[in-house]
């Protein structure tokens, strides 16, 4: 991720840094631009026009505008100072290059501090027209032809009739452009064309970069501009390319193209300042990708050859402009770094990483293209190909380079080209690994040393095949582990493994193998209890002189059934909120009414945790709220009234830390949607459709459910409807006896049906076929449905002295905590002596309130123990609710205060009344 910097309010210009991240999104190190911590007035002792006025006389050509001043710090070299950068716009000096010329000047003594053009251009004569005869894109309408590029998103190519204002796009009848010869103007715009198209494809295939910007937009290019116009350049939206001189030789050649347009990528990428040692490597950029695309297009004509503008023939001598294997051929360039490179002209302090690009693609000594020397004493390199390179040097310049970054940085090294390149290389190849090596040699070879520290004597890497694998929970799958030698000798390496979930194991058989070809059968075995997911295990093989890491992505395919384990670790940062989730599949119907979720979660301060279960369709149930002070960890098993939630889906253990400066950890959670099953329950989830104006009905048949029907029997209802008003819904009982749900009504409602309903059946026999009726009443609407699912549960009873109500109106102040209490004596649950309370009790509650989000309620039992009920989740207005609560480890029989506790209320300046059961 790029940031930039502010420094009290001023744009920092080499502020910029990236920091990287792991794969698993852990913080993975930072590439700085700036030397040293910024410490520095902000107080200019010169005004904004003086410096204006200096940047004016900088300016060599026509002006046209200038900007106005802006007071900013210049960081460039890595050190803050206070400065100026006015924009200067114009004509250069030959009255047609157009220039934006941005001057810096010390805002303190208004001395010349440096300045770059946004303009950036090559210079060259011209030799002919290039490409032969290509096939490019265009768009046809009506009969006629435009070279409007369809497939890359519009780019085009337009025609400046040797002017420097209007351009018109190229129109032809019978899409065959141009002649090869220069006298049809055509023939230029086919070369321009051609190589926007293949700079666009260059990046995209080969690095996945959608178009110059990463916006997938193709760019205009624009031909014959200007009179015997010797130049090309990019100006940060379009090319543009002259006749050159005598207008007899367009610089619309393939690396041309690839080169300039390359300007607009680093633009986008990097930013890399356009001066010093910095604009050498954004003038590199463009060389060796400009030589890139010239490889990427082979065209016979122009084939790749690490030479810049050969076609052009900037000096009538068939020269190029620049040479990548020995850059000083040219009499400018420099083939080694020097102190002096950064007092260079861009186009020549390039020569050291031109020359760096080609040793370690090719190689040093003799090649096909060249004769490439080392500088001084260095070693001879041999090159890892184009193919790699070219990734190398991208994901340099994408992930790694700032806008300061140098050849070398003694005072801040970890921002120089070396290091970057080389964290590029251990991101794709490893660190250490053969191309790592290369990368090394390369650099010194052009006389660029670094501190990165050496690679063992002895090295080698590690691969598994395959490196993925997908196995049911309690069956295992095997990879080979090959070790290949990079350096050195053979030596032995043993085999280990980090990462693999809680109930799996790692078997390697051998254990230990050479490092010279060794394999190895290496068996992951998980075991039934193993939770569902995706793990990254990491296999390690440690040998006397160097320790490498493989991958190996295991997917585990969790056991159908209700109960699930997550064991994967998650990390709890202070004042955050984490997620941890568990998919349940092939648990038929709904979730039981004593589903249970067991959380193991390590902290110093459990007192700032809130933990809660999120269900698939989003509903909290509040487990943890903060109690517990002093204690440590939580290691619990909390019993939860989910009947009525669809079991099957993605169910999540959300944890939250409130406050400093305790983190912690999610050790591991687990779900149970069975619980301890109770009697008399069915689900029917077959659908069925409700047309309308019509009744129509779904069944349960119970059998072996002795006595009769619960006081509290539970119905929970799915139905799928666009307006539920439009329906009625009833318990039809094994008798004929309906017991009504919902009623029809006039107004309100809403789409779709999801609730359940306690329903006094006392009087009912269990046993027999139970239906629930739907009929769709409104006859003027014509709206259907489906039953999507019903549950039915018989099981609810009540204990006439275990079950006490109270309904004396309580007020809930504004931020304030109240108690409401019920005593309960003389409660033998399950006969005479059996004085524990049950572990399905309810706790019916109706509570008056504007806005229920903003409730904590809780049930105190009478010694102390609170049992979270509700916890600012569910908009709306008024708790009308009846929760089913664990209170196995309570005493019911012994005379008892329950007190209903709603703390942290904020109402405004309205009494409630409420009242429970």
């Amino acid at each position: 991720m790029r940031y930039t910097r502010t420094y009290h309010g001023l744009r920092v210009h080499g502020g910029d840094f990236v920091v990287h991240t792991k794969a698993d999104g852990s913080y993975g190190g930072v590439s700085v631009g700036l030397n040293r911590p910024l410490s520095l007035s902000t107080k200019a002792s010169i005004k904004a026009a003086v410096a204006a006025e200096a940047a004016k006389a900088a300016f060599t050509g026509t002006i046209t505008e200038t900007g106005r001043a802006e007071l900013f710090i210049d960081a460039s070299r890595g050190d803050g100072r206070l400065a100026y950068e006015t924009v200067v716009r114009g004509w250069a000096t030959d009255g047609q290059t157009p220039s934006v010329l941005h001057v810096i000047t010390d805002a303190h003594t208004g001395a010349l501090i440096g300045s770059f053009d946004e303009i950036e251009a090559v210079h060259g004569t011209g030799d002919s027209l290039y490409a032969g005869t290509v096939a490019i894109d265009t768009t046809e309408s009506g009969g006629l032809y435009s070279m409007i590029d369809p497939s890359r998103d519009g780019g085009s190519t337009c025609d400046m009739n040797n002017g420097t204002t209007t351009c018109i796009t190229f129109t032809d009848a019978d899409n065959a452009w141009g002649t090869g010869a220069n006298n049809d103007r055509q023939s230029a715009a086919v070369d321009a064309h051609f190589g926007a198209a293949k700079t666009f494809d260059y990046f995209l295939n080969v690095h996945g970069r959608d178009g110059i910007f990463g916006d997938g937009q193709g760019v205009p290019s624009r031909v014959h501009y200007g009179d015997r116009y010797d130049n090309a350049f990019w100006d940060g939206r379009q090319m543009t390319y002259g006749d050159g001189l005598e207008n007899a030789r367009p610089l619309v050649s393939l690396d041309v193209a690839g080169h300039e347009m390359t300007h607009g990528v680093t633009e986008a990428l990097t930013g890399l300042n356009y001066y010093g040692e910095s604009g050498g490597l954004d003038e590199a950029s463009s060389d060796i990708f400009g030589n890139m695309v010239e490889f990427y297009a082979a065209t016979a004509s122009d084939p790749g050859d690490y030479e810049i503008g050969e076609k052009i023939n900037i000096d009538g001598d068939g020269k190029p402009l620049r040479y990548m294997y020995n850059p000083s051929l040219d009499g400018h360039s420099h083939s080694c770094w020097s102190t002096t490179t950064q007092n260079l002209d861009v186009h020549y302090s390039s020569g050291v990483a031109n020359h760096f690009y080609f040793n370690l693609a090719e190689g040093t000594g003799a090649t096909p293209y060249g004769t490439s020397p080392v500088c001084g004493s260095a070693p001879p390199v041999t090159g890892i190909g184009r193919s790699k390179a070219e990734k190398i040097w991208y994901r340099a310049l994408e992930i790694y380079f700032t806008s300061t970054t140098q050849y070398v940085n003694p005072v801040n090294p970890a921002n120089d080209s070396r290091a970057h390149t080389l964290s590029a290389t251990t991101d794709l190849f490893g660190r250490c690994s053969m191309e790592y090596r290369a990368v090394q040699a390369a650099w010194t070879s052009v006389n660029v040393a670094g501190n990165d520290p050496p690679c063992p004597d002895n090295d080698f890497y590690l691969t598994a095949s395959p490196n993925s694998g997908s196995v049911d929970a309690g069956s295992s799958v095997t990879s080979t582990i090959t070790s290949t030698r990079t350096f050195g000798t053979a030596q032995a390496v043993d085999l280990t493994v980090q990462g693999l979930p809680v109930g799996a194991n790692a078997v390697f058989s051998p254990a230990s193998i050479g490092s010279d070809g060794g394999v190895s059968t290496m068996t992951l075995v998980t075991s039934s209890s193993t939770a569902g997911g995706t793990y990254t295990v990491a296999i390690t093989g440690t040998g006397p002189g160097a320790t490498r890491v493989t991958t190996f992505a295991l997917t585990v395919n969790a056991l159908p059934g209700c109960s699930q384990i997550n064991g994967t670790d998650v990390a709890v940062p202070d004042k955050s909120t984490v997620e941890s989730p568990i998919t349940i599949s092939g648990c038929a119907g709904i979730a039981s009414s004593s589903s249970t979720v067991e959380v193991h979660i390590i902290h110093l301060s459990i007192w700032d945790l809130t933990v809660s279960l999120v269900a698939p369709d989003g509903t909290t149930y509040p487990l943890h709220n903060q109690w517990g002070v002093g204690v440590k960890n939580i290691h619990q098993t909390y019993t939860v009234n989910l009947f009525g939630k669809v079991a099957n889906g993605t169910w999540r253990l959300r944890v939250r830390d409130v406050m400093d400066p305790f983190p912690g950890m999610i050790d591991s959670w687990t779900l149970n949607l069975g619980g301890s099953a109770p009697a008399c329950t069915g689900t029917n989830d077959a659908d069925v459709t409700i047309p309308d104006q019509v009744a129509v009905e779904s069944s349960i048949s119970l059998s072996g459910c002795a006595g009769t029907a619960g006081v509290r029997s539970m119905v929970a209802v799915r139905i799928v409807h666009p307006y539920t008003v439009d329906i009625m819904v009833s318990l039809v009982a094994p008798d004929g006896t309906a017991y009504m749900l919902q009623q029809s009504i006039f107004s309100g409602g809403g789409t779709n049906l999801n609730k359940t309903y306690s329903v006094n059946l006392s009087g009912e026999a269990a046993t027999g076929t139970w239906k629930l009726r739907v009929q769709d009443a409104k006859e003027y609407l014509s709206y259907q449905g489906t039953i999507d699912s019903w549950t039915l549960d018989l099981t609810g009873s009540e204990h006439p002295a275990c079950t006490v109500t109270a309904d004396t109106d309580t007020a809930i102040g504004n931020l304030s905590t109240v108690e409401s209490g019920i005593t309960v004596s003389g409660c033998e649950l399950g006969g005479a002596g059996a004085t524990k309370a049950s572990s399905r009790s309810v706790v019916a509650v109706d509570i008056a309130h504007p806005s229920i989000s903003d409730l904590v309620v809780s049930l105190i039992a009478p010694d102390g123990t609170a049992y979270p009920l509700h916890n600012r989740s569910s908009g709306g207005a008024d708790l009308i609710r009846t929760y089913t609560v664990d209170l196995s480890g309570e005493y019911a029989g012994a005379p008892g205060n329950y007190g209903c506790r709603t703390p942290w209320i904020r109402i405004r300046a309205r009494s409630t009344r409420g009242g429970w059961t």
